[in-house]
């Protein structure tokens, strides 16, 4: 079913809003970004904006929700003959470079006040333990064929990923101009997944 040009609009409108929050709650983060910046950044009136969100909360849970989304559907597309750390190397360096190009992170662990709203927002919660199963599953696949240390509970191999998909070492390294971004993404991944020992 096509839609009418009114709500082709208004759902563009929608995603600029939210790339809009993407980096607001990137360079300001989620207790001092105010639903004023979100207006002024995408260039609309505040009543306008209120129209697509009702709170600060439902916009960064609406950002958070679309990444978590993109991310299953990322996982989906795989090609199918890569194998479950391959997978996971493959999935982190997606998530690393949308980071680059502005995205949220996985985690909201900066803010206890989003934390808290987030574990209310359904959407969320129900996005957030798929991707948490599918790369359960990927990461309890890596141990058994080896590739991942079978020595490790998988909720520890797992949020290390997580974390590793908002380590702020990403922007420190970008910042001093001695790599690029895909040398500083291929080093975070090859560290996530092999250490330091050479």
């Amino acid at each position: 079913m096509r839609l009418s040009f009114k709500k082709q609009q208004f759902e563009a409108r929608a995603d600029a809003i939210l790339d809009a929050v993407n980096l607001l709650l990137a360079k300001k983060g989620f207790d001092l970004m105010t639903m004023d910046d979100v207006a002024a950044e995408v260039g609309i009136a505040k009543g306008s904006l209120y129209k697509h969100f009702a709170s600060k909360e439902s916009l960064a849970a609406a950002a958070l929700c679309r990444m978590t989304r993109e991310t299953i559907e990322i996982l989906a597309g795989l090609a199918s003959d890569l194998t479950p750390l391959e997978k996971l190397k493959a999935t982190l360096r997606w998530a690393l470079e949308r980071r680059l190009q502005g995205a949220v992170p996985h985690l909201p662990s900066t803010s206890v006040a989003l934390q808290r709203s987030l574990m209310l927002n359904i959407s969320y919660v129900r996005l957030i333990m798929k991707l948490n199963a599918e790369l359960k599953l990927l990461v309890i696949a890596a141990q058994n064929e080896g590739s991942l240390d079978r020595s490790l509970p998988h909720e520890v191999i797992l949020y290390t990923i997580y974390a590793r998909s908002c380590d702020p070492t990403l922007e420190f390294l970008r910042t001093t101009g001695r790599y690029n971004d895909e040398q500083t993404v291929a080093y975070l991944v090859r560290t996530c997944f092999e250490g330091l020992n050479g």
